[in-house]
């Protein structure tokens, strides 16, 4: 039996035209009709800006500033799989550095989200190859776990499940479920007409916020009508 806290489970596969139905929406716009509640706070974007994220996740949890599942897990994940590590939000040792990224990209990951640290980040300062983490560090890892893969983690106080979407942009990462996808995506893409009619607006001089002061009415902060 595995031990827990040391072990590898089954990989778990997305359909990947789910993965593709949030390929031109905004992290911003997702979270918005996620109540607001899911995504990554306090992780830093260490690639170009302008840079986008979108995979599904190969999940990853390891004792803090040690690295050894993380070199099995990108062993086991390839095309399109976006590497999810919780490394109990570590910033005494890098978990990750420059040679891990080369071998992620040679495999055809989609990315890296760590909540823990990262160390040689010249070398995605100016590449397309999407790295968040929490912080930098230049002190190397252990490579003695425990840890395990494809179990559910904890990235900035959100559970991630192996398979959940991952998108991300310059304003941070959200995971949506994939038995969410489909709700979510068609919330999404509404949401972003709405505001693409809000920008029209603002431009053409007819838009309206009498929402502010309808508000404020409400709370009693300005008299009644």
């Amino acid at each position: 039996m595995p031990q827990p806290g040391f072990r590898i489970l089954e990989r778990v596969r997305t359909d990947q035209e789910l993965v593709d139905l949030f390929a031109d929406l905004p992290a911003s716009i997702i979270s918005d009709n996620l109540s607001r509640l899911n995504g990554t706070w306090g992780l830093h974007p260490y690639h170009r800006p302008g840079t986008k994220l979108l995979g599904q996740a190969l999940t990853v949890r390891v004792r803090s500033g040690d690295n050894l599942m993380i070199h099995k897990a990108l062993q086991m994940g390839g095309p399109g799989d976006v590497l999810v590590i919780d490394g109990d939000g570590c910033l005494e040792r890098a978990v990750i550095g420059e040679i891990m990224k080369r071998v992620a990209q040679a495999r055809g990951f989609a990315g890296l989200v760590i909540d823990g640290a990262v160390r040689d980040v010249a070398a995605y300062r100016e590449d397309t190859f999407p790295c968040y983490a929490r912080g930098v560090c230049h002190r190397g890892p252990f490579k003695d776990g425990p840890g395990e893969i494809n179990v559910p983690v904890s990235i900035s106080g959100v559970v991630v499940r192996p398979g959940d979407i991952v998108v991300g942009d310059d304003d941070g990462v959200v995971f949506i479920a994939p038995e969410e996808a489909r709700e979510i995506a068609v919330a999404a893409r509404q949401k972003a007409a709405a505001e693409a009619a809000t920008f029209a607006a603002i431009a053409a001089g007819t838009y309206d916020d009498a929402w502010i002061d309808e508000t404020l009415r409400a709370r009693k902060v300005l008299p009644a009508a």
